[in-house]
């Protein structure tokens, strides 16, 4: 899709790998201005390349999002090298695997100071000079489990909650500016480094759960936003089918959830703990994808038949959630009162 005849400036943050990359060479194709925001300086100087090779400008920023002043000079280049800038997309994020108990408080609060506040930083720049010029769109990478939720991951789900709830609460402060837009995407399990570079502390290694979409598909979606803003976008069939699920079925999108995500996160192999990529870049040359789809156990043959349940006619899935969640529902009050009713304890004095 054409962008328009005017190429826009794009700032993209987590530009190094996976999605941000993707994005990155999806907008050169269209001949956009880009400055490419990371950690890693040699992968975005590459990144830049294959911008340049493919028909758009970029300049290389090095930026870490949990720093405030350095988010505020990634604004101030983009501004000295091309007077405005258009489109920000904030997506550099990481990922950090293991139950609750088992993760220490300072990765836990490195996701939180990455994921959102990274994300804080990146906005307050994008919208003091939206609202400067007039216009411009706001894109942040939320993640479908900021609907969902899942097991062994609490300070990433809780960081994509926080996105949407930030992302809606900027869409209500530009009412009053119909030129600026904020639209917030959810990808489903995405074939990048991410999991490569993600902390863990499960004792399990960590795989991409099936299915498992392209880079690409989220990349295009970004794209498309420019000339058609939606609020919240899910990419991947199998993300819409379980918000659908969330939002007809909770118990039943909850049991599934928990129990699936679970085993498809994390495998059988042992695992050593590891904080990743949270407090230093990791240096494994992956670009835009993780390898993750060509994996029999991560988005192989064995699990493709579960993308088909997206194609399910809507009316057929929203019967089959709403019997399964009524009997989960009937089943624990059956229970219930066949459990002997708990005798009151001593009154206290």
């Amino acid at each position: 899709m054409p962008l328009s005849d005017t190429p826009k400036v794009v700032v993209i943050t987590g530009a190094s790998s996976g999605i941000g990359r993707a994005t990155a060479l999806a907008f050169a194709r269209q001949g956009a201005s880009l400055v490419l925001a990371a950690r890693r300086a040699p992968m975005l100087e590459e990144a830049v390349r294959d911008c340049a090779a493919l028909g758009g400008t970029a300049i290389a920023v090095p930026t870490d999002v949990t720093r405030e002043d350095q988010v505020e000079a990634l604004g101030r280049r983009a501004m000295e090298r091309f007077g405005r800038f258009d489109v920000w997309f904030n997506n550099a994020g990481v990922g950090c695997f293991g139950r609750l108990e088992s993760i220490p408080m300072e990765a836990w609060r490195r996701v939180i100071e990455t994921n959102l506040f990274g994300y804080v930083h990146g906005a307050k720049v994008a919208m003091r000079q939206f609202r400067r010029q007039g216009h411009g769109l706001l894109v942040q990478n939320a993640s479908i489990v900021g609907r969902t939720a899942k097991p062994d991951g609490t300070p990433y789900a809780s960081s994509k909650f926080a996105i949407r709830g930030l992302s809606e609460a900027l869409r209500q402060e530009v009412l009053d500016q119909p030129e600026i837009q904020v639209c917030t995407v959810l990808p489903s399990v995405i074939d990048t480094p991410f999991f490569q570079h993600a902390a863990n502390y499960s004792g399990r290694s960590v795989r991409a759960a099936p299915p498992v979409y392209t880079p690409e598909e989220v990349a295009d979606t970004v794209v498309e936003l420019v000339g058609h803003p939606q609020p919240e976008v899910i990419v991947g069939g199998f993300g819409k089918l379980a918000a659908m699920q969330e939002r007809l079925a909770p118990t039943l999108a909850t049991w599934m959830t928990g129990r699936t995500l679970h085993t498809g996160f994390l495998s059988e192999t042992p695992g050593t703990d590891t904080s990743g990529a949270l407090f230093e870049s990791w240096p494994d040359g992956l670009g835009v994808t993780g390898g993750w789809r060509e994996k029999a156990e991560s988005g192989g043959a064995p699990l493709a038949a579960l993308t088909s349940l997206a194609a399910w006619p809507v009316e057929l899935a929203t019967i089959g959630f709403r019997m399964a969640d009524a009997g989960l529902a009937a089943g624990a009050r059956m229970l219930e009162a066949w459990m002997p009713a708990a005798k009151p304890g001593p009154a206290s004095k």
